[in-house]
């Protein structure tokens, strides 16, 4: 589990068929083996550790589900590292389970604050509120808007200084995860209907 709150901008070195290799000497600093560290938003398992990098196994599952595929030598990602019990839970509950990709399509200035258009499939924004949470690149942030085809979040300063989103620009795709509440609350009452019981 994770909260959403970035503790490290790592930097990929090796990226393709399966195998993802990355810099992060925050990140590594205390991890071990078989350790979770979500990159931007994706759960994957520390299968080797050397210095200051990591390696993780990526299944093709993974790929189609995420953006990770998109991913270059010397491109910048969002890292962190699994709760541990004791842990401030800052951001929100977040599993590093990718449900979706969605994809940059507009930012706009707003005072101090970036006003960021994330344009994404009907099946994921059905499960979005406005000031409800979601997870963009294994980023926590609050829905501030919605349309049709889109959901708008704000980025403060320290988000925009600490996290990839803004230099990926308009036009990147980026990892979507919806509040796993909503779904639970979807299946109750779903099951709850079909059993012919008030929901």
């Amino acid at each position: 589990m994770f909260t959403g709150i970035i503790e490290e901008l790592g930097t990929v070195l090796e990226s393709g068929e399966g195998r993802l290799l990355i810099r992060a000497p925050l990140v590594v600093g205390d991890s071990a083996l078989g350790d979770s560290i979500a990159i931007n938003g994706v759960d994957l398992t520390v299968a080797e550790m050397e210095d200051d990098t990591f390696f993780a196994n990526v299944m093709p599952e993974t790929y189609r589900r995420s953006a990770l595929r998109d991913l270059r030598p010397g491109d910048r990602v969002n890292l962190e590292r699994s709760v541990r019990p004791d842990d401030r839970l800052s951001g929100h509950i977040v599993r590093g389970v990718t449900e979706g990709v969605g994809e940059i399509t507009g930012i706009a200035p707003e005072g101090e604050a970036l006003i960021v258009r994330v344009a994404a499939p009907a099946e994921l924004l059905r499960y979005t509120v406005v000031k409800g949470p979601v997870c963009i690149d294994g980023v926590s942030l609050t829905i501030t808007g919605k349309d049709e085809s889109a959901l708008f979040v704000s980025l403060v300063q320290y988000t925009q200084e600490h996290t990839n989103l803004v230099n990926r620009g308009v036009g990147a795709k980026v990892n979507l995860e919806t509040d796993i509440l909503a779904r639970y609350v979807e299946q109750f009452v779903a099951e709850r209907e079909a059993a012919g019981e008030p929901a």
